[in-house]
């Protein structure tokens, strides 16, 4: 790889990693005034004008207070639960297609870091390793109700992976690749050869599987069952406080907006729009961004609102749902898909 383009790649990575740490801060901003407004509330509004400044108070707040550790608890791995929990949330972002390339005359740069054609695979392997730094944080920290909450993730966090993955084989049987650009290059525009091209209108039961094992994979409400206060205090970081507990935080609300990148990707259209083949060039590109990260903050917002207005599931009613419902459904549902592609390629003529 030449210099230049090792400055092109380090200047995505760069421009990646601030927009991913500062969608998670105000994330938890406007969480707050989504919640305000289903309460009939105000929300935050003493930070800056309409509170805008709150998340910058909360990082300040959680920068300068007392790093503790306790007494009795695993030093070096009490450290390392969260620092894995937020490297595997922003690894997940790397081969997410942002938009088509821009030019720079001659110098053409991807809206990717790194076009891999396991791109899919490489996400699904790194929720799996993201388990490991909640297990580990909350085994490291000798804490019962810390270590009840790890082992509660862990449990739900393998469960719905299994249907995930399922879903994420349709979408692969259908496009034939591994790859995120090649899944979204395959869902061109919104319109073609008398149907939809997105995702979601050939596979909606994949995509209603794949979006309610979202909400279980990023421990969200109704599926926040490994910090449930009422039962576990805080549940696996009750023993964490300063940047420690902010890092888990910043991982919860980095995996919120990737996993909403993800499920644009791969279900309505990544940065495909209607009408995009009247534009070309930095244009398209420039438009193709704004139309995944609409699609991004869209979901964003869905799974705020579902937080405020469903009440959390009891830990067997979770199980229940994942092994019993979604497992045997996205089967089924492989299966129909399947079917339906060799019919189409002549299989039983």
């Amino acid at each position: 790889m030449e210099t230049s383009e090792l400055i092109e790649k380090f200047i995505v990575i760069v421009i990646l990693f601030t927009v991913s740490l500062g969608v998670a801060a105000y994330a938890t901003y406007f969480e707050r005034k989504v919640a305000a407004w289903f309460q009939d509330r105000i929300g935050p509004d003493r930070a800056g004008p309409f509170g805008i400044l709150q998340p910058l108070a909360d990082g300040g707040k959680l920068f300068f207070k007392e790093d503790f550790i306790p007494e009795k608890a695993e030093k070096w791995l009490f450290i390392l639960g969260p620092g894995i929990a937020m490297f595997v949330a922003l690894m997940t972002g790397c081969v997410i297609p942002w938009s088509t390339a821009l030019e720079f005359g001659e110098n053409i740069v991807e809206m990717q870091v790194a076009d891999v054609n396991i791109g899919i695979l490489f996400i699904m392997g790194f929720l799996s390793i993201g388990v490991y730094g909640i297990m580990i944080g909350g085994w490291a920290s000798n804490n019962k109700f810390a270590l009840f909450g790890a082992i509660r993730a862990s449990s739900q966090m393998i469960s719905y992976e299994l249907a995930m993955g399922i879903c994420v084989i349709t979408i692969v049987m259908m496009t034939g690749s591994l790859s995120l650009k090649d899944i979204v290059v395959h869902q061109h525009g919104f319109w073609a050869d008398g149907y939809f091209t997105w995702n979601v209108f050939k596979q909606p039961l994949a995509f209603l599987i794949f979006f309610i094992c979202a909400l279980a994979e990023t421990n969200r409400a109704p599926f926040d069952l490994p910090e449930c206060e009422s039962e576990l205090i805080g549940g696996y970081h009750t023993e964490y406080g300063s940047m420690k507990m902010g890092f888990y935080l910043f991982a919860e609300y980095t995996s919120l907006f990737i996993s909403s990148a993800v499920i644009a990707v791969l279900f309505f259209g990544g940065f495909n729009f209607p009408g995009m083949d009247n534009f070309e060039g930095n244009t398209l590109a420039l438009l193709g961004i704004a139309a995944m990260f609409a699609k991004t903050f869209v979901f964003i917002f869905l799974f705020m609102w579902i937080r405020w207005t469903i009440p959390r599931f009891r830990f067997d009613q979770l199980m229940h749902l994942g092994w019993k419902k979604l497992i045997p459904i996205s089967l089924i549902n492989m299966l129909v898909t399947g079917l339906v592609i060799a019919y189409c390629e002549g299989w039983f003529n």
